[in-house]
């Protein structure tokens, strides 16, 4: 499977001038079943090597009873290699990939808050909205909610060019990700499957000869 993930090579990791590795953005793509606990079991494997989570999403796969989670990291190639054996370990877990930003394509969502008032009087609110491709969500006669998906860096633009016009609130979603060489995780089911078929069901040789076999 071309996705990247635990077998990734390492001389692909960015190098300081000195020859140690430099931390940079990762994101882990982990497959597992959905059971109770799984999540806090994840986030102590990080919090153990007091590695802070930047964004954590969880969500259905495409594959019914099988969750996906989208977890942000700041760390070195070293690192996370160790940290996606570990999660592996998990009995739940069926499946991790580590990807660095390059290697996937990932959107946030962002809402924003602003006075309906502010909008309808200043023209420049109303091309600053546009020019960031804003939606309006919610129009009431007190405020006015939008949205807009992008890369944190685009929705951070937006709140610092919103904040002179009376911003009131602004919330930003955790990343969803996609890994860019992913075949998806059902043709990795695949090949678990061929790997380890089940049992076939052998039929009983002595099924319907009863008579012959307990007569006396």
């Amino acid at each position: 499977m071309s996705d990247i993930n635990i077998n990734q090579n390492t001389s692909l990791f960015s190098k300081e001038d000195d020859g140690s590795e430099t931390k940079q953005e990762y994101t882990f793509t982990v497959y597992s079943e959905n059971r109770i606990g799984i999540l806090s079991r994840i986030a102590i494997i990080f919090s153990k090597r007091k590695i802070n989570i930047e964004s954590l999403n969880t969500s259905p796969s495409e594959i019914e009873g099988i969750h996906r989670f989208n977890i942000v990291i700041q760390e070195t190639g070293e690192v996370v290699k160790k940290l996606a054996r570990q999660i592996e370990k998990q009995v739940e877990v069926l499946k991790v990939y580590y990807s660095t930003n390059d290697q996937i394509i990932w959107q946030e969502l962002a809402l924003y808050k602003v006075p309906t008032d502010v909008i309808a009087e200043k023209v420049e609110v109303e091309r600053l909205l546009h020019q960031f491709g804003a939606t309006a969500v919610v129009i009431r006669k007190d405020y006015t909610v939008f949205s807009v998906t992008g890369h944190k860096e685009e929705t951070d633009r937006l709140v610092t060019a919103l904040e002179p016009y009376s911003l009131i609130e602004f919330v930003r979603s955790a990343r969803v990700a996609i890994i860019k060489n992913s075949r998806g995780f059902h043709e990795k089911l695949k090949e678990f499957e061929a790997l380890e078929p089940g049992e076939e069901v052998i039929e009983n040789e002595f099924l319907n000869k009863g008579d012959d076999v307990f007569t006396m």
